[in-house]
């Protein structure tokens, strides 16, 4: 930001807690509210009567393009329509706490340093502050709301709820700290001619009053012009408190000063479109997802609108939806893309459904949600046909089994946008995502748990392979599978490949692994599979051929399990994953030396836990 863009100045205590009170300093909606404990408070009191430095405060001056919500802080009553001539920044907490305990004549409501709700006024005691060897801070009280302490028998131990009391305690509340000596007048008044008592309030005005009087905070003031990007990067770097805001928040109150509220219509309007069960999968995306989605389109658009008009690549908009493409959305933009991502998500959530993912635990990647939606959002009626969802669901896996939304995303979203939906446009050309997926076979022994994507994306698979539990023989519905009772289970189980002295990369990998009911795991408990295939014919009640034809559909064979063969089942289903990867990726899994990097090799959510 150029120098130019601020300016650095000090101002009068006294004046800015004015422009406090008048409502020409006030707080941009997005600051969260005060805070601070009464320690803290009694703390900034001492070090301002000390003519300590307090820190900066930093305002942004209103009236600009970019233009927030604002409220008055916490306490203030400005009168109604009064506009800020400055937002405050940084210095929320210090301010309020200044103008609730030096302006305000009514009780400070707080909180103590356990976060307990408490209210009172702060009070100086005049001869405790003036000892030469005394700790100021601790000079400075903060008395009840009645300002009559008790013990906890509700015993009065001292009471100051009378200027008499007030005086005579010598007792000086700091609210008639900018007063004008109103209360110094009245503390003599009071005790006419004791000269001991006019020369302690002469020596308390000036090394304790008089210096809240002269004190001066620097204050930075950004101007008008400052864009909302460099709002939000300066407030997350100034903010002590360690607040972090999200786009969401920042563009909540830059629409909420042309009356929209973008929290009430995100939460009515779009989130409330899918709360319907068959929606499920939806249930995570989060408000700053649907900000990213609309901002992809929005910026697609603009992008695919100069490609038509002939316009050079190199000179072309960019598509993105990083943060600052995020706050540079228009609220004409969101309300003009937003109901158009509504209904993308939900056709994702339908697309996903096609795919056999029913359930954000068995969800893949939560991000690759956003470019699908806006693909479905930009390409309509476009993305409807066979030929269209075939190769969606290939850009699908393959950005599954490439494992390629892990990382850092935005970039491949703003490319996966304008690829995939150019190539269910007729293109010839494939996606990137599509040319760049590998899946090496070596993958299939990293894979321990459902933490990668890859190890969901597999399960997602089975299930479309047709996948039926192996005691009941009912199919992975959608409104069944995804039960509390079903679970990834062993299929040789762990304790009998631990007696095997068989090495447990291998058989705790998704190789030797399927969905099954707890009744039926149960079932087959920890022995051989030679065993336990006996059980499950008696348990289901029907003939073996049937219990073996609802193994066969989980790609294992029953015929190498009764024989108790690990290493040919274990081979016999690794190829038949691969073969069903192959095919969701519309690429050939080239096996040769990939089972040298496993186990061990370092990939994206390898795990080497049981997820049992």
């Amino acid at each position: 930001m150029a120098d130019e863009a601020f300016s650095i100045d000090k101002r009068p205590l006294r004046d800015l807690l004015g422009q406090v009170a008048s409502g020409k300093a006030q707080l941009p909606e997005f600051q969260r509210g005060w805070v601070w404990p009464w320690p803290n408070i009694a703390s900034l009191l001492a070090s301002i009567s000390l003519s300590y430095p307090v820190g900066t405060v930093m305002l942004l001056k209103a009236g600009g393009d970019v233009r927030f919500k604002y409220r008055p802080i916490e306490g203030a009553a400005p009168q109604t329509g009064a506009e800020p001539e400055s937002l405050v920044l940084d210095g929320q907490q210090r301010l309020t706490s200044l103008f609730q305990a030096l302006k305000l004549r009514r009780p400070v409501e707080t909180q103590d340093l356990r976060k307990h709700r408490a209210t009172g006024w702060f009070y100086a005691d005049m001869r405790a502050a003036l000892e030469e060897n005394g700790d100021r801070e601790e000079a400075i009280r903060f008395l009840p709301e009645s300002r009559v302490v008790r013990n906890f028998r509700g015993e009065v131990l001292e009471d100051y709820s009378t200027p008499r009391l007030e005086f005579e305690n010598a007792l000086f509340p700091l609210h008639a700290v900018f007063d004008n000596g109103d209360w110094g007048d009245e503390f003599t008044d009071y005790w006419g001619g004791d000269q001991e008592k006019r020369q302690l309030w002469r020596t308390f005005r000036n090394e304790f009053v008089r210096p809240f009087d002269l004190y001066h905070v620097p204050v930075i003031e950004l101007g008008q012009e400052t864009p909302r990007q460099a709002v939000c990067q300066v407030f997350e770097k100034v903010n002590t408190g360690g607040v972090t805001l999200t786009v969401f928040e920042l563009l909540t109150a830059t629409y909420a000063a042309d009356d929209f509220d973008l929290r009430r219509h995100w939460e009515q309007e779009c989130r409330a479109a899918w709360e319907a069960p068959e929606y499920r999968i939806l249930r995570e995306v989060s408000n700053t997802d649907f900000l990213q989605a609309v901002t992809l389109l929005a910026t697609a658009e603009r992008w695919w609108r100069e490609r038509e008009r002939g316009t050079e690549e190199e000179r072309l908009p960019r598509i993105g939806c990083k943060r600052k493409d995020m706050l540079a959305l228009s609220l004409a933009d969101y309300r003009r893309f937003a109901p158009m991502l509504v209904a993308g998500f939900k056709t994702a959530a339908k697309f996903l459904h096609q795919q056999f993912v029913f359930d954000t635990r068995f969800l893949p990647y939560g991000t690759q949600l956003i470019p699908l939606a806006a693909a479905f959002a930009l390409a309509a009626q476009d993305a409807q046909s066979a030929g269209a969802q075939e190769k969606l669901a290939r850009w699908y896996w393959c950005g599954v089994f490439g494992e390629l939304y892990g990382g850092s995303t935005e970039t491949r979203f703003s490319q996966d946008l304008p690829d995939v939906v150019d190539w269910i446009r007729g293109s010839e050309t494939e996606p990137r995502t599509v040319t760049a997926a590998q899946f090496s076979p070596g993958r299939l022994l990293t894979l321990r748990t459902r933490n990668s994507a890859a190890y969901k994306g597999i399960y997602a698979l089975l299930l479309k392979a047709g996948a039926v539990d192996w005691r009941t023989g009912e199919k992975a519905e959608v409104t069944g599978y995804f039960d509390e009772a079903v679970d990834i289970h062993h299929i040789f189980p762990k304790s009998w490949c631990e007696k095997a002295g068989l090495d447990p990369t291998i058989y705790n990998s998704i190789v030797n692994k399927t969905p099954l009911t707890a009744r039926t795991n149960r079932i087959i408990g920890g022995v051989a599979p030679s065993e336990y295939l006996d059980r499950l014919v008696n348990a289901a009640e029907t003939p073996r051929e049937g219990v073996h034809a609802h193994v066969r559909s989980h790609l294992a064979d029953p015929r190498l399990m009764a024989a108790d063969d690990f290493a040919a089942f274990f081979a016999a289903r690794r190829d038949a994953l691969l073969e069903y990867i192959s095919a969701a990726m519309g690429k050939t899994v080239l096996d040769g030396d990939g089972t040298d990097d496993a186990p061990g090799t370092s990939y994206e959510a390898a795990d080497d836990t049981d997820d049992l």
